[in-house]
């Protein structure tokens, strides 16, 4: 499968241009994070940086879905990493300076939320068109393996950078987004608007309308939601790296990779053995896992199990996206793909940030441990009602492949 899609320098582009996307984005996550909580000293703070990025996302969703729907979305995705490359380097900047604060890093949490925002749809919608239909699923699969290794490599390069100080992460994250935009911007795809509908409420609205009338699509989509939204333990990390561990920021780099090699390991199998039947069934049972998962490591206070606890969560995480993506990508038309990933952005992607404002404010109310083993609860308690507000989820049997 690996040879087959590598044949095509198209999805070579593609692959490589995302994955140092991700690469710089968890550098500067990492950097993020660990600067305001050290300027701060206050979980609020981090929960701050989720609602920041949130808002961006929550604002301007729908218009990218509308610009991923009418503009060539290479040209699109490669402008959203260049923007992303200026923040890094204004942040490089004014650490090298000493003129950086909490207010000018918030700024630019919310600048890179919104290139963000229209950087997902972009890129979603553009995969189904280099790729055969019937290999989406396997290559969300393959794909997502590349991305987590990112994602491990990026918090574990960070936090090694970041001992010669922020400004070095900062601007080894904008190297990386310079370099993504220039390879993105290379993809040879020819973009086709099919849809010629002027840019009206209704069209823009067309793929939140569309998701509402698939219930096995909604359901899917919302049950990530909220688990997503309640057990966002990853938000509390550098807390649990300096205060509750003692791992400094190595060890903050070391928890932000264990999901993403639990994720990797998870999509090398779904390569290798892709999931034919029951994905009803392991949607929810990897949903719960996820669950149980966060409750073990809010309550752990050894490093190997902290560790174990996140890699379990990443592969449930893994297993839940692959599901949820192939559904979403395979039964959405393709003129409609840019409008319905921005809505899956909007459900998925900020639940994410928010979750992160929520386990915030729960830290500083209740403590740390509390907000992540409660947070763990919650998403068990979706899971119970999910069943049974969507009987039909539990019993989808496979993937079918929508023939348009």
């Amino acid at each position: 499968m690996q040879t087959s899609l590598f044949r095509h320098a198209t999805f070579t582009r593609f692959w490589v241009g995302d994955i140092a996307s991700v690469l710089a984005n968890q550098m500067l996550v990492l950097a993020v994070g660990w600067q305001i909580y050290d300027i701060t000293n206050s979980a609020m703070s981090l929960g701050l940086v989720g609602l920041a990025h949130f808002g961006a996302q929550f604002l301007f969703t729908l218009p990218a879905g509308h610009a991923a729907d009418r503009y060539d979305r290479r040209y699109v995705a490669a402008l959203c990493q260049w923007i992303q490359c200026a923040v890094g380097l204004t942040l490089a900047a004014g650490n090298y300076a000493g003129w950086i604060n909490s207010e000018i890093i918030y700024a630019s949490v919310v600048l890179t939320g919104i290139a963000q925002t229209f950087q997902n749809p972009a890129m979603r919608s553009l995969l189904p068109s280099l790729v055969g239909e019937a290999l989406l699923p396997r290559c969300i699969a393959f794909h997502g393996a590349a991305k987590k290794t990112a994602v491990i490599v990026g918090p574990a390069l960070g936090g090694v950078v970041y001992l010669w100080g922020a400004s070095a992460v900062y601007a080894s994250s904008a190297v990386c987004f310079a370099v993504a935009g220039a390879i993105i911007l290379c993809i040879h795809s020819t973009f086709v608007r099919r849809n010629h509908e002027p840019a009206t409420l209704q069209y823009v609205l067309g793929g939140l309308h569309y998701i509402f009338g698939k219930p096995i699509i909604l359901g899917a989509i919302t049950l990530d939601l909220f688990a997503t939204l309640l057990g966002g333990a990853v938000a509390l990390l550098p807390i649990y790296a300096r205060d509750i561990l003692q791992a400094g920021p190595l060890g903050l780099g070391l928890l932000r990779t264990a999901p993403a090699v639990g994720a990797v390991l998870a999509s090398i199998y779904l390569v290798r053995w892709p999931m034919t039947h029951s994905v009803g069934k392991i949607l929810f049972v990897s949903v719960a896992t996820f669950g149980i998962t966060t409750i073990v490591f809010g309550f752990s206070t050894w490093l190997p199990l902290s560790l174990l606890a996140l890699a379990i969560m990443g592969m449930a995480d893994m297993v839940s996206v692959v599901i949820r993506s192939s559904l979403v990508q395979l039964e959405t038309p393709a003129d409609m793909r840019g409008r319905v990933s921005a809505v899956h952005s909007l459900f998925t992607g900020t639940a994410n940030h928010l979750g992160q404002f929520e386990s915030g404010i729960t830290a500083a109310w209740w403590g740390t441990v509390p907000s992540v083993v409660i947070g763990g609860i919650g998403t068990l308690v979706v899971v119970g009602l999910w069943l049974r507000w969507f009987p039909d989820l539990i019993r989808r049997e496979a993937i079918s492949v929508r023939r348009e």
